[in-house]
């Protein structure tokens, strides 16, 4: 077992989203979302934290606000691969945990980013950790665009989906089903995405459109922790933005969501 708790954050900041372009320069209270994201992942536990951006505009804003920017490929088709660029890159150490926070993800609580390093440090055996949080909502379930996790008894992730999974064949999906929804964070290893499986052999990542699937695909293991502190919504179109908007600039980040 590890005993370094120490860690370093990178948060990959993509221009070109499909669905909503420029994103991370929308402004939220006066303020570009990713210079939002940075002073979150700051306020955590992490020795460093870096923002890997595929455009020199993203670069500009947060090298002009004193922040750490890395400039990186526009090739990447995930934050992953981003981050795999930013490690080399930097020549950090095999030991050295990364932890992934999305650059859209403005109300990502401090205590997830602490809790999904400390997982990782905790389990050797996994290459990966990230958190996960209880359903108790059928439509919740049975939203593709909510991200499904089932794990086992030393809670190492055995699946990830965009369907409803487990199938309760004889029941039907009730609130005290055990069903858990992931949040997308995610700590890793230098030495690990060193070695990164490259993309285009794994069906299954390709058919739900989920990176963590190509980590199990090669047999290994991510590690699942329920998460302490519930994240707000996260930023994927206009509209998921204007409620981000509206919750920061009410300064209400521990709504019911």
């Amino acid at each position: 077992m590890q005993t370094d708790q120490s860690f370093r954050v990178v948060i990959p900041a993509r221009y070109r989203s499909t669905r909503f372009p420029g994103k991370p320069l929308e402004k939220i209270a006066g303020k570009e979302m990713v210079l939002h994201v940075y002073e979150k992942a700051m306020q955590s536990a992490a020795d460093e934290v870096i923002v890997a951006t595929d455009d020199q505009r993203i670069f500009d804003v947060v090298e002009k606000a004193g922040a750490n920017v890395c400039l990186t490929s526009a090739d990447h088709c995930t934050g992953t691969d981003r981050l795999v660029e930013v490690v080399k890159k930097l020549k950090w150490s095999e030991a050295t945990v990364i932890v992934n926070v999305q650059g859209d993800e403005p109300l990502i609580p401090v205590a997830c980013i602490n809790q999904v390093a400390v997982n990782l440090i905790e389990n050797n055996e996994a290459v990966m950790a990230t958190l996960a949080a209880p359903i108790s909502e059928r439509e919740e379930f049975e939203d593709p665009n909510v991200v499904k996790v089932i794990f086992n008894a030393h809670g190492m992730a055995m699946y990830f989906s965009r369907s409803g999974i487990p199938h309760y064949r004889d029941s039907g999906f009730s609130p005290s089903c055990q069903s858990y929804r992931h949040i997308g964070i995610y700590a890793y290893r230098a030495g690990y995405l060193a070695n990164y499986p490259l993309p285009g052999a794994c069906e299954i990542e390709d058919a739900e459109k989920l990176e963590q699937l190509r980590v199990i695909h090669n047999g290994d293991m991510i590690h699942v922790d329920i998460a302490t502190e519930l994240p707000g919504p996260g930023v994927d179109t206009p509209a998921q933005l204007a409620l981000v908007k509206t919750i920061m600039n009410a300064n209400l980040t521990d709504i019911e969501i």
